[in-house]
């Protein structure tokens, strides 16, 4: 029986959510989940190392990689073959700012005030 997926810690859920490119009709969706999009907002935007992604979201570097390359895959298949992008879903929990996740200088911003969406 596998391992199963610990829930990941992100600073909230984005504010945008779909992206479509200009000049399609109908297409295809890839979806990114809500825990690939806060590894490449650490990751690229907020240019963070792996390990410091992995602390802010109480996971592992390893899985963190794991996730980045999955997430950047999906962007670029969205970008080269001219397919929407939606942002949803996941395994994860909203953090509830610097103190609650023990990361006194960390870049949280909680940027949405949503609320957990964990089944635990």
């Amino acid at each position: 029986m596998p391992r199963p997926v610990k829930v990941r810690r992100v600073c909230g859920e984005p504010k945008y959510t779909r992206f479509i490119p200009a000049g399609t009709e109908k297409s295809v969706d890839v979806i990114l989940t809500i825990e690939e999009y806060e590894v490449i907002r650490h990751v690229d935007y907020q240019k963070m190392t792996h390990e410091d992604c992995a602390i802010h979201m109480a996971i592992s570097r390893t899985t963190v990689t794991e996730i980045y390359e999955s997430a950047r895959y999906k962007i670029a298949d969205a970008m080269i073959n001219g397919k929407n992008l939606c942002i949803e879903g996941g395994n994860y929990r909203v953090c509830e700012g610097n103190e609650a996740c023990g990361l006194k200088d960390s870049n949280c911003s909680n940027f949405s005030g949503a609320g957990d969406r964990s089944d635990y």
